[in-house]
């Protein structure tokens, strides 16, 4: 029959969807994997020695680089030579702290090289348990995981020796950095520069770097301002097509530049054209650091890889040359973001700091049109609810009522379809040696009764942008990150944890790996969707009545893997389409399959020989 043609073409393309989904875009259950891996490397550094290098900043082995001053450029990173196991307290005794304290953030600054090298997030923790670690967002560069964000000056050897990464800053006034209360660094070199640093943080995560430069000596000076942010390690998952991580900024007419850290190995150096505005950094899912440089110079961006020593990821600006006439001064002012890539927090960044679309550090893809509406929604609708899950139910609600007059029409055109099945088996029984002629007075009947042939395919395909938005919502926003739901779920954009294979926690024992993750929400989107595929008649072509019984199955699989926020998603869909379906055949007069063909599951099947 016609309609189960189109019956099939619509699984068919169910199927690939759900097919490129699974090859093209990172499973959630590697998500899982990279989060243990997290935890174990995190954990695992601060207890055994890393075979790294010691922290002794400014140091270089023989036959490296020349000087900053001699070449103009930026210094070598500290913590790539020499080699000393420590952990992250050893690591942080070894020099002068200023403690950073806010409503978001604690940790210190290194006053060796007035370096960011010390910070957790007080408010995210690496698992769901309320009493897990928090997040150490940057490290001392001793340790193996080093992290750090630097902001210093090199120039010609009039300037003498300037604030790089082996300078220590003194303190002035209180050592306590927070919200409220900024802190000052000052430093003085041999040639009369007197340098004050003053740094302060608002209550989020980001950090404002005012540094002015005094001329004290009888010779005018000329100095560039640099920043790099420079990592050590990568993520223990870093390759997905489902966002990016890696080096990320955007600046001058290039724009936005993503690059993996596979790319950047290959090509160990990538410089975009110099810039007057932009930023640029490093960005993992969740979490990103990046700098903000100042506008009243143009930089030069770079993103690089270094292979000498210890292997480490930078990305990095230098300004164009400043001089400054003796007995005079200047200011240099530069941002450092680091922390959570909140939604709200990020758009206000860029908002009301005027940065040049810093809303990218969020990787919304290429449909941003419809994967930044649709987490607005969700959001507006869990600051109602105060629950994803049920924010996630009633975004599927709206989301049915706006696409409600295409799929009303698409389900009265199944309806009809299904009213005009006796007068389309007599056209096949008519001309069934004349195709051609089959096809005409098929097509004849679609006109005179105005039915659409392909009318079934439209609530699947009106699914699939939905789907792919929602699926990109929960992988990549932080607001998803451990948000639960109710009973068992505790983390909707992780897999549900519940597995059938131990009868769903009943049996103690965890199930081994290589079996499929089949949760509780799986099993009822699999049974949702059995009932809806049950609506329609049962194919009579044997290979089609095989999908039509297996699909459900199929998909149930598939979909034990992915985030439980999207299971549930579906499953809610499924119920919903039931219902709109049941209620328009019936309006229309058309039998509702379901019911029968429930029975005729349990019913005796004739032999053969009946």
């Amino acid at each position: 029959m016609e309609n189960n043609r189109n019956f099939f073409i619509t699984i068919a393309l169910s199927v690939l969807i759900l097919t490129l989904w699974q090859v093209f875009y990172m499973n959630p259950r590697i998500e899982a994997q990279r989060e243990a891996a997290k935890i174990e490397a995190g954990r695992d550094q601060d207890k055994k020695a890393a075979e790294t290098t010691t922290p002794t900043p400014g140091t270089q082995a023989a036959g490296t680089q020349a000087s900053p001053a001699q070449q103009g450029a930026i210094p070598s990173t500290p913590g790539t030579d020499g080699a000393s196991p420590v952990d992250r307290d050893q690591a942080l005794a070894t020099t002068g702290r200023v403690k950073i304290d806010t409503p978001s953030l604690e940790g210190s600054i290194n006053l060796t090289g007035g370096r960011l090298d010390d910070l957790k997030l007080k408010h995210y923790r690496l698992t769901v348990d309320k009493d897990s670690p928090e997040i150490d967002l940057l490290n001392p560069a001793a340790l193996p995981n080093g992290y750090y964000a630097e902001l210093g000056f090199v120039g010609d050897a009039d300037a003498g020796k300037l604030p790089g990464p082996d300078t220590v800053w003194s303190v002035q006034g209180s050592p306590v950095l927070t919200n409220s209360s900024p802190v000052t660094l000052t430093y003085t070199n041999d040639k009369g520069l007197t340098f004050k640093r003053t740094i302060s943080v608002d209550d989020r995560y980001m950090f404002t770097v005012s540094d002015t430069v005094d001329n004290g000596g009888s010779a005018p000076v000329t100095l560039s301002n640099y920043g790099r942010v420079t990592r050590f390690d990568k993520p223990a998952v870093a390759s997905s097509y489902v966002l990016h991580e890696g080096l990320i900024g955007v600046t001058g007419e290039e724009g936005l530049q993503e690059i993996k850290y596979s790319k950047i190995e290959d090509e160990k150096q990538v410089t975009p054209g110099k810039s007057k505005d932009g930023w640029l950094g490093i960005t993992d899912k969740y979490w990103a650091v990046t700098l903000v440089p100042t506008e009243k110079q143009s930089f030069q961006p770079r993103f690089a890889y270094f292979a000498d020593g210890r292997p480490r990821y930078q990305s990095d600006f230098l300004t164009d040359p400043i001089t400054i006439a003796a007995g005079q001064s200047t200011t240099v002012e530069s941002e450092v973001f680091a922390g959570a890539k909140e939604v709200t927090t990020i758009n206000a960044y860029e908002k009301d700091r005027d940065i040049r679309r810093f809303d990218l550090l969020i990787d919304w893809g290429w449909f941003y049109f419809i994967t930044k509406p649709m987490f607005w929604l969700i959001d507006t609708l869990y600051k109602f609810f105060g629950n994803f899950g049920l924010a996630i139910l009633a975004t599927t609600v709206i989301v049915k009522a706006i696409f409600f007059p295409l799929a009303n029409k698409s389900y009265k055109s199944m309806a009809n379809m299904k009213k005009m099945q006796p007068k389309m088996v007599e056209i096949r029984e008519k001309y069934a040696d004349d195709k051609m002629a089959q096809q005409k007075a098929m097509m004849e009947l679609y006109k005179t009764e105005k039915i659409n042939p392909i009318a079934g395919c439209w609530p699947v395909v009106l699914q699939i942008p939905v789907f792919f938005s929602l699926y990109k919502v929960l992988y990549i926003t932080i607001e998803m990150r451990h948000a639960p739901f109710f009973g068992w779920i505790h983390d909707l954009a992780a897999p549900d944890p519940t597995s059938v294979f131990n009868l769903f926690g009943l049996l103690p024992f965890a199930p081994p790996a290589f079996l499929p993750h089949l949760g509780v929400w799986a099993v009822i989107m699999g049974i949702t969707m059995f009932l809806q595929m049950r609506m329609n008649p049962a194919p009579p072509d044997p290979t089609q009545a095989a999908i039509f019984n297996w699909m459900p199955v199929i998909f149930t699989f598939m979909m034990g893997s992915f985030p439980a926020g999207l299971v549930i998603y579906w499953a809610w869909n499924n119920t919903l389409s039931i219902t709109q379906q049941g209620i328009i055949m019936k309006r229309q007069g058309a039998k509702i399959e379901l019911w029968g063909n429930l029975a005729n599951m349990f019913r005796k099947k004739p032999s053969p020989a009946e």
